[in-house]
Protein backbone atom coordinates (compact mmCIF):
# COMPACT_ATOMS: atom_id res chain seq x y z
CA UNK A 1 0.00 0.00 0.00
CA UNK A 2 2.79 2.70 0.83
CA UNK A 3 4.77 1.71 -2.35
CA UNK A 4 1.05 1.98 -4.50
CA UNK A 5 0.78 5.31 -2.49
CA UNK A 6 4.27 7.25 -3.15
CA UNK A 7 3.67 5.57 -6.74
CA UNK A 8 0.39 8.06 -7.29
CA UNK A 9 2.21 10.98 -5.52
CA UNK A 10 5.02 10.67 -8.41
CA UNK A 11 2.35 10.37 -10.80
CA UNK A 12 0.68 13.20 -9.85
CA UNK A 13 4.11 15.39 -9.27
CA UNK A 14 5.60 14.20 -12.75
CA UNK A 15 1.99 15.50 -14.14
CA UNK A 16 2.55 19.01 -12.38
CA UNK A 17 6.36 18.73 -13.45
CA UNK A 18 5.48 18.16 -17.00
CA UNK A 19 3.05 21.63 -16.94
CA UNK A 20 6.46 23.29 -15.74
CA UNK A 21 8.45 21.70 -18.28
CA UNK A 22 6.41 22.92 -20.88
CA UNK A 23 6.12 26.50 -19.62
CA UNK A 24 9.98 26.89 -18.83
CA UNK A 25 11.25 25.02 -22.08
CA UNK A 26 10.60 28.78 -23.96
CA UNK A 27 7.34 27.56 -25.79
CA UNK A 28 6.54 27.45 -29.59
CA UNK A 29 9.90 25.52 -30.28
CA UNK A 30 12.34 27.94 -29.44
CA UNK A 31 15.07 26.25 -27.35
CA UNK A 32 15.68 27.47 -23.60
CA UNK A 33 19.00 29.12 -23.52
CA UNK A 34 21.59 27.07 -22.06
CA UNK A 35 21.69 26.54 -18.33
CA UNK A 36 23.78 24.35 -16.07
CA UNK A 37 23.58 23.46 -12.74
CA UNK A 38 24.29 20.71 -9.95
CA UNK A 39 22.58 18.93 -7.52
CA UNK A 40 24.37 17.12 -4.92
CA UNK A 41 22.19 14.48 -3.01
CA UNK A 42 22.69 12.80 0.03
CA UNK A 43 20.84 10.48 2.31
CA UNK A 44 21.11 13.58 4.86
CA UNK A 45 22.17 14.45 8.86
CA UNK A 46 20.06 15.96 11.41
CA UNK A 47 23.35 16.17 13.01
CA UNK A 48 25.02 19.27 13.49
CA UNK A 49 28.63 18.39 13.53
CA UNK A 50 28.27 16.03 10.43
CA UNK A 51 27.44 19.21 8.36
CA UNK A 52 31.48 19.69 8.53
CA UNK A 53 31.74 17.02 5.66
CA UNK A 54 28.92 18.47 3.74
CA UNK A 55 30.60 21.85 4.04
CA UNK A 56 33.83 20.07 2.52
CA UNK A 57 32.19 18.32 -0.40
CA UNK A 58 30.30 22.09 -1.00
CA UNK A 59 34.03 24.35 -0.78
CA UNK A 60 35.64 21.77 -3.10
CA UNK A 61 32.90 21.51 -5.38
CA UNK A 62 32.40 25.34 -5.51
CA UNK A 63 36.01 25.41 -6.21
CA UNK A 64 36.18 23.29 -9.05
CA UNK A 65 33.22 24.53 -10.66
CA UNK A 66 33.07 27.90 -9.56
CA UNK A 67 31.24 29.22 -12.76
CA UNK A 68 27.87 26.87 -11.61
CA UNK A 69 24.97 26.99 -9.46
CA UNK A 70 24.69 24.11 -7.02
CA UNK A 71 21.59 22.81 -5.26
CA UNK A 72 21.67 20.18 -2.20
CA UNK A 73 18.97 17.35 -1.60
CA UNK A 74 18.39 14.81 1.07
CA UNK A 75 16.79 11.42 0.39
CA UNK A 76 15.45 10.82 3.84
CA UNK A 77 12.32 12.02 4.56
CA UNK A 78 13.09 11.51 8.39
CA UNK A 79 16.12 13.28 8.22
CA UNK A 80 14.20 16.56 6.40
CA UNK A 81 11.32 16.55 9.08
CA UNK A 82 13.75 16.65 11.21
CA UNK A 83 15.30 19.71 9.88
CA UNK A 84 12.10 21.47 8.99
CA UNK A 85 11.49 21.27 13.31
CA UNK A 86 14.90 23.34 13.09
CA UNK A 87 13.75 25.48 10.59
CA UNK A 88 15.99 24.39 8.09
CA UNK A 89 14.72 23.34 4.95
CA UNK A 90 16.02 20.69 2.71
CA UNK A 91 13.99 19.37 -0.36
CA UNK A 92 14.02 15.79 -1.81
CA UNK A 93 15.56 14.61 -4.79
CA UNK A 94 12.38 15.42 -6.68
CA UNK A 95 11.44 18.26 -5.45
CA UNK A 96 15.40 20.75 -6.18
CA UNK A 97 14.68 18.90 -9.34
CA UNK A 98 11.49 20.89 -10.16
CA UNK A 99 12.45 23.56 -8.32
CA UNK A 100 15.15 23.83 -11.04
CA UNK A 101 13.42 22.86 -13.80
CA UNK A 102 11.30 25.94 -12.70
CA UNK A 103 14.34 28.01 -12.62
CA UNK A 104 15.08 27.40 -16.02
CA UNK A 105 18.03 24.96 -16.03
CA UNK A 106 18.43 23.04 -19.02
CA UNK A 107 21.11 21.00 -18.31
CA UNK A 108 21.33 19.28 -14.34
CA UNK A 109 23.95 16.99 -13.18
CA UNK A 110 23.62 15.23 -9.84
CA UNK A 111 25.78 14.19 -8.28
CA UNK A 112 25.62 11.35 -5.48
CA UNK A 113 27.15 11.76 -1.93
CA UNK A 114 26.35 8.22 -1.14
CA UNK A 115 28.98 5.37 -0.69
CA UNK A 116 27.98 2.31 -2.82
CA UNK A 117 25.05 2.45 -5.50
CA UNK A 118 22.70 0.57 -3.09
CA UNK A 119 19.39 1.08 -2.53
CA UNK A 120 19.20 4.79 -2.02
CA UNK A 121 21.13 5.39 -5.26
CA UNK A 122 18.97 3.40 -7.52
CA UNK A 123 15.65 5.23 -6.05
CA UNK A 124 17.60 8.47 -7.00
CA UNK A 125 18.73 6.97 -10.31
CA UNK A 126 14.62 6.09 -10.87
CA UNK A 127 14.13 9.96 -9.96
CA UNK A 128 16.66 11.28 -12.48
CA UNK A 129 15.74 8.65 -15.02
CA UNK A 130 11.44 9.78 -14.81
CA UNK A 131 13.07 13.39 -15.20
CA UNK A 132 14.90 12.41 -18.36
CA UNK A 133 11.62 11.14 -19.56
CA UNK A 134 9.77 14.48 -19.34
CA UNK A 135 11.64 16.12 -21.51
CA UNK A 136 11.61 19.60 -19.65
CA UNK A 137 15.60 19.41 -19.58
CA UNK A 138 17.78 18.98 -22.27
CA UNK A 139 20.16 16.72 -20.55
CA UNK A 140 19.94 15.67 -16.63
CA UNK A 141 22.80 12.63 -16.07
CA UNK A 142 23.59 11.53 -12.18
CA UNK A 143 26.99 10.43 -11.31
CA UNK A 144 28.63 7.62 -9.67
CA UNK A 145 28.31 6.68 -5.57
CA UNK A 146 31.88 6.60 -3.97
CA UNK A 147 32.44 3.22 -5.07
CA UNK A 148 31.45 2.25 -8.47
CA UNK A 149 34.61 1.03 -10.34
CA UNK A 150 37.89 -0.94 -9.51
CA UNK A 151 39.82 2.48 -9.51
CA UNK A 152 37.45 3.68 -7.02
CA UNK A 153 38.12 0.89 -5.21
CA UNK A 154 41.82 1.85 -5.12
CA UNK A 155 41.28 5.27 -4.37
CA UNK A 156 39.72 4.01 -1.47
CA UNK A 157 41.90 1.62 -0.22
CA UNK A 158 44.86 4.11 -0.39
CA UNK A 159 42.45 7.05 1.47
CA UNK A 160 41.89 4.23 4.35
CA UNK A 161 44.96 3.68 5.14
CA UNK A 162 45.95 7.78 4.59
CA UNK A 163 43.18 8.63 7.30
CA UNK A 164 44.00 5.83 9.83
CA UNK A 165 45.97 7.50 13.03
CA UNK A 166 49.07 7.93 12.78
CA UNK A 167 50.18 6.90 16.14
CA UNK A 168 48.50 3.18 15.23
CA UNK A 169 50.69 0.14 15.63
CA UNK A 170 51.00 -2.50 13.09
CA UNK A 171 49.92 -5.12 16.05
CA UNK A 172 46.64 -2.68 15.97
CA UNK A 173 43.74 -3.42 14.60
CA UNK A 174 41.12 -0.46 12.48
CA UNK A 175 37.24 -1.70 12.07
CA UNK A 176 35.19 0.64 9.80
CA UNK A 177 31.60 0.73 9.94
CA UNK A 178 30.18 0.61 6.56
CA UNK A 179 26.14 1.67 6.55
CA UNK A 180 24.94 -1.89 4.59
CA UNK A 181 22.07 -2.66 2.68
CA UNK A 182 20.01 -5.51 1.29
CA UNK A 183 20.79 -4.80 -2.22
CA UNK A 184 23.55 -6.52 -4.11
CA UNK A 185 26.13 -3.97 -4.06
CA UNK A 186 26.44 -4.69 -0.81
CA UNK A 187 29.26 -6.99 -1.61
CA UNK A 188 31.73 -3.68 -2.06
CA UNK A 189 31.79 -3.76 1.27
CA UNK A 190 33.78 -6.91 1.34
CA UNK A 191 35.55 -6.73 -1.42
CA UNK A 192 37.08 -3.75 -0.30
CA UNK A 193 38.00 -5.28 3.09
CA UNK A 194 39.98 -7.97 0.89
CA UNK A 195 41.71 -5.34 -0.72
CA UNK A 196 42.66 -3.58 2.33
CA UNK A 197 44.14 -7.31 4.04
CA UNK A 198 46.19 -7.91 0.80
CA UNK A 199 48.16 -5.26 2.19
CA UNK A 200 47.37 -4.91 5.79
CA UNK A 201 45.54 -7.81 7.75
CA UNK A 202 44.37 -6.38 10.74
CA UNK A 203 42.14 -3.43 8.67
CA UNK A 204 38.47 -4.94 9.13
CA UNK A 205 35.22 -2.98 6.94
CA UNK A 206 31.68 -4.47 8.64
CA UNK A 207 28.42 -2.44 8.47
CA UNK A 208 25.23 -1.88 10.11
CA UNK A 209 22.81 -3.40 8.13
CA UNK A 210 24.48 -5.82 5.81
CA UNK A 211 28.08 -7.61 5.15
CA UNK A 212 30.08 -8.39 6.49
CA UNK A 213 28.16 -8.01 10.53
CA UNK A 214 29.79 -7.13 13.91
CA UNK A 215 29.76 -10.74 15.16
CA UNK A 216 32.25 -11.45 12.04
CA UNK A 217 34.41 -9.07 12.82
CA UNK A 218 34.30 -9.61 16.56
CA UNK A 219 35.65 -13.34 15.63
CA UNK A 220 38.56 -12.53 13.30
CA UNK A 221 39.84 -9.65 15.64
CA UNK A 222 39.37 -12.49 18.62
CA UNK A 223 41.18 -14.89 16.34
CA UNK A 224 44.21 -12.50 15.35
CA UNK A 225 44.37 -11.73 19.01
CA UNK A 226 43.94 -8.61 18.30
CA UNK A 227 43.52 -6.35 21.69
CA UNK A 228 42.87 -2.38 20.71
CA UNK A 229 41.21 -1.12 17.53
CA UNK A 230 40.46 1.76 16.02
CA UNK A 231 37.19 2.23 15.31
CA UNK A 232 36.45 4.41 12.39
CA UNK A 233 33.17 5.08 10.48
CA UNK A 234 32.97 4.35 6.99
CA UNK A 235 30.21 6.81 5.83
CA UNK A 236 29.86 10.41 4.29
CA UNK A 237 29.47 11.61 7.73
CA UNK A 238 29.82 10.86 11.14
CA UNK A 239 26.33 11.18 12.46
CA UNK A 240 23.65 9.03 14.30
CA UNK A 241 25.47 5.65 13.27
CA UNK A 242 28.71 6.79 13.87
CA UNK A 243 27.69 8.56 17.55
CA UNK A 244 25.54 5.73 18.83
CA UNK A 245 25.80 2.79 16.76
CA UNK A 246 29.57 2.51 16.30
CA UNK A 247 30.94 4.71 19.72
CA UNK A 248 27.69 4.43 21.87
CA UNK A 249 27.84 3.31 25.02
CA UNK A 250 25.03 1.13 24.66
CA UNK A 251 25.12 -2.62 25.01
CA UNK A 252 24.62 -3.34 21.38
CA UNK A 253 26.93 -0.43 20.26
CA UNK A 254 30.28 -2.11 18.50
CA UNK A 255 32.47 -0.01 21.30
CA UNK A 256 30.39 -1.91 23.72
CA UNK A 257 30.99 -5.25 21.87
CA UNK A 258 34.43 -5.50 21.29
CA UNK A 259 35.09 -3.63 24.64
CA UNK A 260 32.85 -7.09 26.46
CA UNK A 261 35.80 -9.09 24.15
CA UNK A 262 38.54 -7.85 25.99
CA UNK A 263 39.31 -5.50 23.18
CA UNK A 264 40.00 -1.79 23.94
CA UNK A 265 38.35 0.65 21.49
CA UNK A 266 39.31 4.43 20.29
CA UNK A 267 36.34 5.49 18.23
CA UNK A 268 37.15 7.94 15.71
CA UNK A 269 34.17 10.29 15.42
CA UNK A 270 35.10 11.59 11.54
CA UNK A 271 33.06 10.96 8.58
CA UNK A 272 34.93 9.98 4.68
CA UNK A 273 34.11 13.17 3.46
CA UNK A 274 36.00 15.32 5.85
CA UNK A 275 39.06 14.29 4.14
CA UNK A 276 40.08 15.43 0.96
CA UNK A 277 41.22 12.23 -0.37
CA UNK A 278 37.46 11.01 0.00
CA UNK A 279 35.72 14.14 -0.99
CA UNK A 280 37.76 14.06 -4.72
CA UNK A 281 36.56 11.13 -5.29
CA UNK A 282 32.90 12.56 -5.02
CA UNK A 283 34.10 15.24 -7.13
CA UNK A 284 36.04 13.77 -9.94
CA UNK A 285 32.48 11.82 -10.49
CA UNK A 286 30.53 14.99 -11.01
CA UNK A 287 32.67 15.71 -13.71
CA UNK A 288 31.39 12.41 -16.09
CA UNK A 289 28.10 14.00 -16.44
CA UNK A 290 29.05 17.87 -16.55
CA UNK A 291 31.40 16.56 -19.34
CA UNK A 292 28.25 15.27 -21.64
CA UNK A 293 26.99 19.29 -20.97
CA UNK A 294 30.15 20.47 -23.13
Amino acid sequence: MKKQFQGLLMAVFIMICLDTAAWSGGGHGHKAPKKVGILLVAFGSSEASAQVSFKNIEKKVKSAYSDLAMRWAYTSTIIRRKLAKQGIILDSPEVALAKMMDEGFTHVAVQSLHTIAGSEYHDLRRTVGAFKSMGGFQRVILGYPLLATQKDMQRAVDGILETIPKERKKSEGVVLMGHGTHHPSNAFYAALMFQLQLIDPHIFIGTVEGYPEVDLIKGLLIQKKIKKIYLMPFMSVAGNHAKNDMAGDEDDSWNSIFTKAGIQCVPILKGTAEYDVFADIWVDHLGGPLSHFE
